[in-house]
C-alpha cells in the first residue's frame, strides 16, 4: 500500500498542478485517483463530453446508501494580470500562511478531504464516506451537475454533503442563485456626425445596463421578507462586469458585448429576472430595427446555478454544526454547488476552512491555524463514521 501523506504535502501537490479553469485539471485528477486507489479507495470518473476535463467520486467505507460526503472543486481563477510575491504554483509557508494559488478556494479542502478518504480505508467505517471533486464550477457553478448525473447508480447514493468553500469553518445553510447571459448588440455603422442614421451598439447596450441600475434600485427599495432578509444585500442584484465594443470615437459602434448577471435572494425566482431581461432587450431590439432593420441583439445564457435554500431539519446542517460546535446561523451571497447537491436530494451545508474574502487575490493564502482548525474537523468527522 502507498505511504499516506499529510494534509499539507497533499495540499502542496494539489496547488502544484495550475487547473485554471480554461485549462485541463487531467493530471491533478490523475494523480488523486491514483493515489486513493493505492489506499483501497474506489474511485469514478466522470469525463467531459467535449474537453479534456474530469470530475471524480470516490466512496469508502460499507457499500450502501447514506453517505457523508466532502464536496470540493480542482479548477481556479487565472493569475494573468495579478502581483504574486512568488510562484502562485508553489506553496509558500510565510508569516502564519500558505500562500499559492488555491490554497484557500478550494484545494486546501480538497486536500484535507483526500487525507480523510485515505485515513478512512484504514478504519472499519459504520457510515461510509465519499468524495466529490469538479471541474469548471468558477466558469459558474457548470461542473457539479453533470458529474452528479453521471454518478447516480454507479456508487451507493450519499445522503449528506458537506460543501468545503472557504467559510471560516462556519455552517453556511443558504446562499444566493445566480444566473448569467452573454450579450452581444450589434449595430450599423455610420459616421457620428449622421449618428441619429445609424445604431451604436454601445449606446444600445447602455440603455441595458441602465436598465439594471433600475431594477437594482427597485430591489433595494423593496422590504425582504423571511431568509432573504437574512442576505447581504437582501435583494436580488444585478450587475454588468464586463464589457467592451467599438472601433473609433466618431463611428457608431457596430458590436458591443457584454456579461449580465442576476444574484437572486432565495424569494425569487432566477427564471422570472430571465423573462424580464429577455424582454428588456427584445424591447431596445425593437426600437434599434426601427431605425436599421439589420440591427440585432443575439442573446445566450451563460449560466444558470442554483442556490442553496435554508431548511429545516438538515441533516448536513445538523452534523456540520455538531462537528464545529458553531450553532450560529450564516448565509452567504456568492455561489457554490450546494445548490446542486440540495437539487439532487442531499441534505447540504457549505462548510470549509479559510476566508472566502482571499480568494482569487494575488498572493491567495490561507492561515496555518485555519488549514490546521480543518485537519481537526475532518478527524472529528472521521471520529463520528468509525465503528463502535
Amino acid at each position: 500500500m502507498a505511504s499516506r501523506l499529510t494534509p499539507f504535502e497533499i495540499m502542496r501537490t494539489l496547488v502544484g498542478f495550475p487547473t485554471v479553469s480554461r485549462d485541463s485539471n487531467l493530471p491533478l485528477i490523475d494523480w488523486v485517483q491514483d493515489y486513493l486507489e493505492g489506499h483501497g479507495v474506489t474511485c469514478v470518473r466522470h469525463l467531459h463530453p467535449d474537453q479534456p476535463k474530469a470530475g471524480l467520486w470516490a466512496h469508502v467505507g460499507p457499500w450502501q446508501d447514506g453517505a457523508v460526503v466532502l464536496s470540493g472543486h480542482t479548477d481556479v481563477v487565472p493569475v494573468d494580470g495579478q502581483e504574486w510575491t512568488d510562484d502562485p504554483f508553489t506553496v509558500i509557508e510565510r508569516d502564519g500562511k500558505y500562500f499559492g494559488r488555491g490554497c484557500v478556494d478550494m484545494k486546501s479542502f480538497d486536500a484535507l478531504a483526500i487525507w480523510a478518504m485515505a485515513e478512512a480505508a484504514g478504519q472499519t467505517l459504520e457510515t461510509p464516506l465519499q468524495l466529490a471533486l469538479s471541474y469548471d464550477e468558477e466558469l459558474g457553478v457548470i461542473g457539479a451537475d453533470p458529474l452528479l448525473r453521471d454518478i447516480e447508480g454507479q456508487v451507493p447514493k450519499g445522503a449528506v454533503a458537506i460543501i468545503g468553500e472557504p467559510t471560516m469553518l462556519k455552517p453556511v445553510t443558504g446562499h444566493k442563485a445566480s444566473i448569467a447571459f452573454d450579450t452581444v448588440v450589434h449595430g450599423f455603422e455610420v459616421h457620428s456626425s449622421l449618428s441619429h442614421t445609424g445604431v451604436s451598439a454601445v449606446m444600445e447596450a447602455a440603455r441595458i445596463v441602465d436598465w439594471a441600475n433600475s431594477v437594482n434600485a427597485a430591489n433595494m427599495a423593496k422590504d425582504p421578507q423571511g431568509s432573504d432578509a437574512l442576505f447581504e444585500p437582501p435583494w436580488t442584484n444585478a450587475h454588468v462586469g464586463v464589457i467592451s465594443g467599438g472601433t473609433a470615437h466618431n463611428i457608431t459602434a457596430k458590436r458591443c458585448e457584454f456579461v449580465i448577471s442576476f444574484r437572486c435572494v432565495p424569494g425569487e425566482d432566477p427564471e422570472s429576472y430571465a423573462t424580464l431581461y429577455e424582454a428588456e432587450v427584445r424591447r431596445v431590439e425593437a426600437a434599434m430595427q426601427a431605425i436599421r432593420p439589420e440591427a440585432r441583439i443575439e442573446l445566450v445564457g451563460k449560466f444558470r446555478a442554483p442556490g442553496l435554500k435554508p431548511v429545516p431539519d438538515n441533516a448536513a446542517e445538523a452534523l456540520a454544526r455538531r462537528l464545529t460546535g458553531d450553532n450560529d446561523t450564516y448565509v452567504v451571497s456568492y455561489g457554490t454547488e450546494a445548490g446542486h447537491f440540495q437539487n439532487h436530494g442531499f441534505a447540504a451545508v457549505v462548510c470549509g476552512p479559510g476566508d472566502i474574502a482571499q480568494a482569487h487575490q494575488p498572493d491567495e493564502y490561507i492561515t496555518i491555524a485555519q488549514f490546521e482548525a480543518g485537519h481537526d474537523f475532518m478527524r472529528r468527522l472521521l471520529d463520528t463514521l468509525i465503528e463502535r
